[in-house]
């Protein structure tokens, strides 16, 4: 699973919905660089693996799925390995590669290729002029197109289009999917969640991110409340002390009688696990989460494909 482009294509929402369509039948492994984590080598994620030593989306992940193996490793061939040695328990039989379109060195059984709707193949460029890290040429190595973060209402008409667009092989299949976002949850207690719609009007929210392109979460929350102020930082951003008191500081400028956080999941794991969180904030910051929809009613083909493939090789099934 992975993208040719820079910036954010979706891929976390894409693997967790392959871990939830196989982890039933199957004994799953994910396996991540484990981008901006403090540690080297091979690390299988523990119970209580702290997210600096796997990174952002594997914690998130591991949280979510705690029966998968989830593991880093920048060389994907020494994972792979680890991952299927016989002292891994329960033993390995699917590995989903999460970020690694790009990575030769493995042969993929399947080859998943992400787009952004938002920033098609044919109207970008390579680095530096756009965002390509190779030629368009590269989405030939793909078995499954997947056109992420479509508008929900798009029209069949658009569809062709875009299918005209990719221009693809006639190996390989083309999905649509959108993003779907859930019921805002509580970082900080266990208590219900709380639906988008039923957000008053008048709600104030700060939304505080730390991901390639948080628009699409503004443009979300704006269906429901014009009182959306935006706190965007890089991509699986570091939170810092000073970072924090920023946070304190814009939250606190807002109304006092109906105010709140949000953030993603991915930026919720590090937000709860640094120090200098200020505990008066707790109370006020929750989480939305993400998942795919697909279009088209596609889901069911896409479906049999990954559960037919893994059927036929689910000795050492390996889905990228």
């Amino acid at each position: 699973m992975g993208n040719i482009t820079v910036g954010g294509t979706g891929k976390t929402p894409h693997t967790e919905y392959l871990i939830r369509l196989l982890q039933a039948d199957y004994q799953v492994a994910v396996l991540s660089r484990g981008y901006k984590r403090r540690s080297k080598g091979f690390v299988l994620a523990q119970p209580d693996t702290p997210v600096t030593q796997i990174g952002d989306e594997p914690y998130q992940m591991k949280q979510k799925y705690p029966a998968i193996h989830m593991a880093v490793d920048r060389n994907r061939c020494h994972g792979i390995q680890q991952l299927c040695a016989e002292s891994v328990h329960p033993r390995t039989e699917v590995i989903i590669l999460d970020d690694a379109f790009q990575h030769r060195y493995v042969k993929p059984g399947l080859n998943i290729l992400l787009v952004d709707y938002h920033r098609l193949l044919c109207e970008d460029a390579l680095l530096p002029a756009g965002r390509l890290r190779e030629p368009e040429s590269g989405k030939s190595r793909a078995h499954l197109v997947i056109v992420t973060k479509c508008p929900a209402d798009i029209t069949p008409m658009q569809l062709r289009v875009l299918s005209k667009q990719m221009d693809l092989y006639p190996y390989q299949q083309l999905y649509f999917t959108t993003l779907t976002y859930g019921q805002l949850r509580p970082l900080f207690a266990d208590s219900p969640g709380r639906p988008l719609n039923q957000l008053p009007p008048d709600q104030h929210i700060l939304l505080v991110t730390g991901i390639a392109s948080p628009d699409r979460i503004v443009q979300e929350l704006k269906q429901y409340t014009s009182h959306v102020d935006s706190l965007a930082f890089s991509d699986h951003h570091d939170f810092s002390e000073k970072d924090l008191a920023l946070i304190g500081e814009r939250f606190h400028q807002l109304p006092t009688s109906k105010r709140m956080i949000v953030t993603t999941e991915k930026d919720a794991v590090r937000l709860a696990a640094h120090p200098h969180l200020d505990a008066a904030l707790k109370p006020y910051i929750h989480v939305l989460p993400v998942e795919i929809t697909f279009l088209q009613d596609q889901q069911e083909q896409f479906n049999s494909i990954i559960t037919d493939y893994v059927s036929k090789n689910s000795r050492n099934s390996r889905i990228p």
